[in-house]
């Protein structure tokens, strides 16, 4: 632990619990995201997958969060950065909204949300915002959903060589022969893609929650990763249920062939922002890729209906973590 000057022992408790509270919700918000192909596709029951889940990203968050917390923590707000006051508004906000997507049982981005939350209370507390940063992020979160649905159209399309979808015509004994080997392989594979995305989200978005910790100076980048993702554990294993059956079922018309795509493609482009210190959302990445394998078999493979009920989330959830987190840190300074 680093001690954090002028920091209470009431509001590190305060802080501490806030953070659980946020990663336990960003535990359940992200089943979806990372076994919930694996599902859809029936290569893993539920049990099995949140605990996948919970356990790998436990892991990555204690292991592989370094770079962004330092990023969410030490280069949103410029300065000496905020008090715990203004550390625990941020936090507070950014959980309480993740919880009312996760009863909505909508997608989010909670990385968005956070980020949003922290130029909301950094605007009332007067402090200035890391501009550069947030314009860098800006960037990764458009381009990472463009990428994820032409890579998720391309793949699939790839993918319909090896096994012909279920509607293909007649095929030869060699496609047929090809397309059972693979039928053999991809749900093993589609597992193994799973437990990677568990991975990485631990490391990409634990910081949502304990980059409060590190921006207070109160907890080693270390420390506070260990801390989030046994929150994050145990809200995969307690709610994960709810998100994980939208996104598996409601949003695509998935088969196997479709929901390897669309895992493999998310993974790939949120690995690619993480190795830079960046973060981006899974959700978007992984709704934009599924969105790509399905105009790759026709439009009606898409539920649009739900598909822009996700849509209307991704634009609501940061313009209400402002909001949320400016009205929350203009109440404590009362």
């Amino acid at each position: 632990m680093i001690a954090g000057a002028g920091v209470s022992n009431v509001q590190e408790a305060v802080l501490l619990a806030a953070v659980v509270f946020f990663a336990w919700n960003l535990g359940a918000h992200y089943t979806g995201a990372t076994m919930g192909m694996p599902y859809a596709s029936r290569s893993i029951a539920l049990r099995p997958a949140l605990a996948v889940v919970g356990v790998f990203a436990l892991l990555g968050a204690t292991f592989a969060s370094g770079g962004v917390e330092r990023t969410v923590g030490l280069h949103l707000i410029a300065g000496p950065g905020p008090g715990a006051d203004t550390a625990i508004v941020i936090v507070a906000s950014g959980g309480t909204l993740t919880m009312l997507f996760n009863w909505l049982r909508l997608p989010t981005s909670t990385i968005q949300l956070l980020v949003f939350c922290v130029v909301g209370a950094a605007t009332a507390a007067g402090l200035p915002v890391e501009w550069a940063t947030i314009e860098r992020l800006a960037i990764v979160w458009v381009a990472a959903p463009a990428a994820a649905v032409t890579l998720g159209f391309l793949l699939t399309r790839a993918l319909d060589r090896v096994v012909p979808p279920p509607a293909a015509a007649e095929q030869t004994r060699e496609q047929l022969e090809r397309g059972r080997t693979a039928l053999r392989l991809l749900p093993l594979l589609l597992v193994a893609v799973g437990v990677a995305a568990s991975f990485v989200m631990g490391a990409n978005d634990v910081a949502n929650a304990t980059g409060g910790l590190v921006l207070a100076h109160l907890f080693s980048t270390r420390a506070a990763g260990a801390i989030g993702g046994a929150a994050m554990l145990a809200g995969a294993l307690l709610w994960g249920r709810r998100i994980m059956e939208r996104v598996a079922f409601d949003v695509v018309k998935l088969d196997l062939t479709m929901a390897s795509a669309a895992q493999g493609v998310q993974a790939l482009v949120v690995v690619l922002a993480v190795g830079q210190g960046l973060f981006t959302s899974m959700n978007q990445a992984l709704v934009a890729a599924m969105a790509g394998t399905g105009l790759a078999r026709g439009r009606e493979t898409v539920r649009r209906g739900d598909l822009l009920a996700i849509l209307r989330g991704w634009l609501i959830g940061p313009a209400a973590g402002f909001v949320l987190a400016y009205l929350g840190e203009r109440i404590a300074r009362l």
